[in-house]
């Protein structure tokens, strides 16, 4: 078998097939996967790590984390209501499509729900990742994950699949309405809109993960230009817009490494310290980043977060992420649509959304090229 490198560079996106959603057997679902029990905390954090040399201590560090919440990631759950709210949706629409759900780190494997979808006679599946973003993480690697896919089907002496995967959403219609919905929840904690808000000096900050600034730049294709950050920045200020909000900040967090690379920053904590000096005594924090609460918005902004600012007399209130939500299943299929019929796509803002795939092909030659790999 030719290694995967090669076999990835030598796929590039040319044209999807000629389906229409009547013709597709299944849906997957693909996610990053999160542990479900104290036990499997650490041999979950082993896979997410493989091969990057992260010492068994900062494993066990982070694990605390997990294990606040007794060794239970919310997102798998999670995940599991979006199948099931994409599966009413479709259901809706009359399409009897099956919904499957699988993860690149953690149980439900993807590679045995391909097992099992290709066992069953499917053939064409459309793929829905659950990030909104373009990069190498959001992205790619969920590309190169249907690639090794069906290179694991052929390892077991099973039939291959046709992996339609549909593209970013960040400015989507539905995405941002429901963003500025969820934000407007969060700012009538404190009795009033987000435009009032503002007003009265309640301060509205949009966070997302930071990744490496090297990450950052070669995120897209090389005229696309910093294609992560650009895309959290568009989508922050379309929801902003939305509200009437003039005045917001985008920042940071969950950076993690050795310190010797640079990360995106600001850093979500010492913004709001930051912002503490500056006299603002209420935010309103959305995770514009997070379709779902991953440990990262549990337990870094839920805890983290809200001990440093009580410290200080600052409220934050954070608005709740929006993908287990009917309104985001419907997105979810208006993109299977629109995948399948490309001149009904919709968008909303300035800055380019790739990611749509066939077979785990690059949507551009080097789109997403990680730093450290070879262009060719």
């Amino acid at each position: 078998m030719a290694d995967f490198d090669s076999v990835y560079r030598s796929k590039t996106l040319h044209s999807l097939p000629a389906w229409n959603l009547v013709d597709v057997d299944a849906v997957l679902v693909l996610s990053f996967g999160g542990p479900e029990g104290p036990e499997q905390v650490l041999p979950f954090l082993e896979n997410v790590t493989r091969g990057r040399g992260i010492p068994r201590e900062r494993l066990e560090e982070v694990a605390v984390h997990y294990h606040h919440f007794d060794g239970v990631s919310p997102l798998n759950q999670l995940n599991r209501e979006i199948v099931a709210n994409i599966e009413a949706e479709l259901q809706s629409q009359n399409l009897s499509i099956p919904v499957y759900f699988g993860n690149r780190n953690w149980h439900p494997y993807a590679n045995d729900v391909a097992e099992e979808m290709s066992r069953v006679g499917h053939r064409k599946v459309i793929v829905f990742a659950t990030s909104a973003w373009g990069g190498y993480s959001g992205c790619r690697q969920y590309g190169e994950d249907l690639i090794k896919l069906n290179q694991h089907l052929d390892a077991v002496g099973l039939p291959q699949l046709e992996f339609v995967k549909v593209r970013q959403f960040f400015d989507h219609p539905s995405f941002i309405t429901e963003e500025a919905e969820v934000v407007q929840q969060a700012f009538e904690h404190f009795g009033v809109s987000a435009e009032e808000g503002e007003k009265q000096g309640i301060r509205l900050v949009f966070t997302a993960h930071s990744i490496p600034l090297i990450a950052d730049e070669t995120s897209g294709i090389d005229t696309d230009g910093n294609l992560y950050s650009r895309q959290i920045a568009e989508a922050s200020r379309l929801v902003a817009d939305r509200l009437g909000v003039q005045k917001y900040d985008v920042v940071w967090q969950s950076a993690s490494g050795n310190g010797k690379i640079p990360w995106l920053d600001p850093d979500i904590v010492d913004h709001i310290i930051d912002l503490h000096s500056q006299g603002v005594n209420k935010v309103v924090v959305s995770a514009i980043g997070f379709i779902s609460d991953h440990m990262e918005v549990v337990w870094d902004l839920d805890n983290e977060l809200q001990v440093e600012a009580e410290k200080r007399g600052i409220e934050v209130v954070r608005a709740k992420t929006v993908g287990h939500t009917s309104t985001f299943a419907s997105m979810v299929v208006q993109l299977f649509h629109e995948t399948l019929n490309p001149m009904s796509a919709q968008h909303l803002g300035r800055v380019p959304s790739r990611g749509c795939s066939f077979n785990g092909a690059a949507c551009e030659p080097q789109c997403c090229q990680p730093a450290n790999r070879p262009h060719s």
